[in-house]
């Protein structure tokens, strides 16, 4: 009896120990972070389509005003993205989160009360609302994946940010669900329809806000800021302290070696400096730019208006929408399966080309369904393989696009810059998706099924382009990945191919000693 007490108690401290783990905390905490901007891009969905917030608004369904009030949140993160990168740098990167989500709360607070009583100045002060939350998501964006990254092991930091990704995908299809569940029981005429999913993301800033004081500063904020007694506290936290010392040792190593070229933000914006950073700012750029090419913010935020496109009626369409995230949701397991075995450069090149043919198909579908009685061809028989087919071009972005184009500018600058490296990923995000969720409405309006051609011939770009200039950077050190672009830089090529031999086009060989079990990739690379 005395035994199995012990055995028991020995478990039950196991599991505390692992719960309670620092490690553990930051990735629970990162990805509810990252939750919180996933179920903003599912919030709006059916919110643009309830008869009482266009009404309240003052605007018709076709209005392009709805398609700006949804986009402009997009501008507030670029600018959001800037200044939390600026706050991180100075005060650290816990008090930048912790402004950010205190900026989202307010926010969401002003879109919930925009047209309650009232109905004049309402658009304005949706509009408000929107920039203002758009201003604390898009700095949580740009600092989340920088405090991840800098406190997860090199080996570790793909699967991490994966795993925040799937996150993302659950607060999409939180929203979504909310949103189907409300107006399904209220009526897509009554208000709570749309403010209820509006409040209820409140949940996340508030929580986040409770608990991030438990959370460590970053072992590297502190190195870069003279301070290596609050480094080695921190290091002692995180990876306990037999290893302290050893990561405290590689980090002032690596920062008496960054502390000899400072960098601005015209070092990262022009070329042809001493100390200048553009080459991986125009990477991480185009990796913003391809995301956004791929189509999925305009699957996000108007998944219904995709499926109705198929051949479907507004309700069935809804209901595939939910099935779709839920769908999302599961593959998104494959990213962090794969993301530090086969490398994030593989993921992006097929899951880009994989898009393309399927948008290709499902241009071919479009057409069948918008001309289905013309041909005499049944509905179902044009709509169900379509749905098929965009549920597998979701999975593919999931595996492919979601977490990678996050996690590359995390890897590729120095501690010095990246916060701001960071920040700009954010920026062309968000001027990208503000474009894309702008024109998206107008494309269905006057492209139809075309508008999947465009997609089609997008995602070649963005593969071809992927395929020719960006690195492998998993499996290798922020140090190692800035030799890259030295190498690119003194070889005169930016072509990931040429570079140290195409070295850089895979994942290095790694020793199976150098991975211990949390952190190891779940697939283990072959040598």
């Amino acid at each position: 009896m005395d035994r199995v007490q012990r055995v028991s108690s020995d478990v039950g401290h196991t599991v505390k120990e692992r719960i309670m783990d620092k490690k553990h905390e930051v990735v629970l905490f990162s990805s509810t972070a990252i939750a919180l901007y996933g179920y903003d891009q599912g919030m709006m969905s059916l919110i643009n389509t309830n008869y009482d917030y266009l009404k309240t608004m003052g605007l018709s369904r076709d209005s392009p005003m709805v398609g700006v009030i949804v986009s402009v949140y997009y501008l507030g993160c670029a600018v959001g993205a800037v200044l939390a990168s600026v706050l991180a740098d100075k005060r650290g990167r816990k008090p930048s989160i912790f402004t950010c989500l205190a900026v989202t709360a307010i926010g969401n607070l002003v879109m919930f009360i925009s047209g309650l009583g009232f109905h004049t100045g309402a658009m304005a002060l949706m509009l408000a609302g929107r920039t203002v939350m758009g201003l604390g998501v898009g700095g949580i964006d740009a600092v989340i994946p920088v405090y991840s990254s800098e406190l997860a092991p090199d080996s570790g930091r793909g699967k991490a940010l994966a795993q925040e990704f799937q996150m993302n995908i659950f607060g999409l299809l939180m929203a979504f669900a909310v949103n189907l569940l409300t107006t399904n029981t209220l009526g897509k005429s009554n208000q709570w329809a749309w403010r209820v999913p509006i409040i209820v993301m409140q949940i996340y800033p508030v929580l986040l806000l409770a608990v991030i004081g438990r959370l460590p500063e970053t072992p590297r904020w502190f190195i870069f800021n003279e301070r290596k007694n609050d480094a080695h506290d921190s290091l002692r936290e995180i990876f306990g302290k037999d290893e302290a010392q050893s990561k405290m040792d590689e980090l002032e190593t690596a920062h008496e070696e960054e502390c000899s070229r400072q960098i601005s933000y015209t070092d990262m914006l022009l070329p042809n400096r001493g100390r200048s950073q553009f080459h991986p700012t125009v990477l991480t750029i185009m990796g913003q730019v391809n995301q956004a090419l791929t189509g999925y913010g305009a699957v996000s935020v108007y998944g219904p208006q995709i499926f109705q496109l198929l051949g479907f009626g507004v309700n069935k369409a809804e209901y595939l929408t939910l099935g779709n995230y839920i769908f999302y949701f599961g593959t998104m397991t494959f990213s962090w399966l794969y993301i530090d075995a086969v490398g994030r450069r593989p993921l992006m090149v097929w899951g880009a080309f994989g898009l393309s043919i399927s948008f290709g198909i499902l241009t071919l579908l479009g057409y069948l369904a918008f001309n289905s009685s013309q041909l005499g061809i049944p509905n179902l028989a044009v709509s169900i393989p379509g749905s098929v087919v965009l549920y597998l071009a979701t999975s593919m972005f999931g595996i492919g696009w979601l977490a990678t184009v996050w996690l590359i500018p995390t890897e590729i600058y120095p501690s010095t810059v990246r916060a701001q490296g960071s920040a700009i990923s954010v920026i062309v995000w968000g001027l990208a998706n503000f474009a894309v969720t702008l024109l998206t409405p107008i494309g269905f309006n006057n492209l139809n099924y075309w508008l999947f051609l465009v997609f089609c011939f997008t995602n070649m770009f963005a593969g071809l382009w992927t395929w020719a200039y960006s690195p492998e950077t998993g499996g290798r050190s922020f140090e190692e990945n800035v030799e890259f672009f030295q190498k690119a830089e003194k070889e005169g090529t930016w072509r990931a191919g040429r570079v140290g031999g195409g070295e850089y086009t895979r994942m290095p060989k790694q020793e199976s000693s150098q991975d211990d079990g949390e952190t190891a990739p779940l697939l283990r690379r072959r040598s």
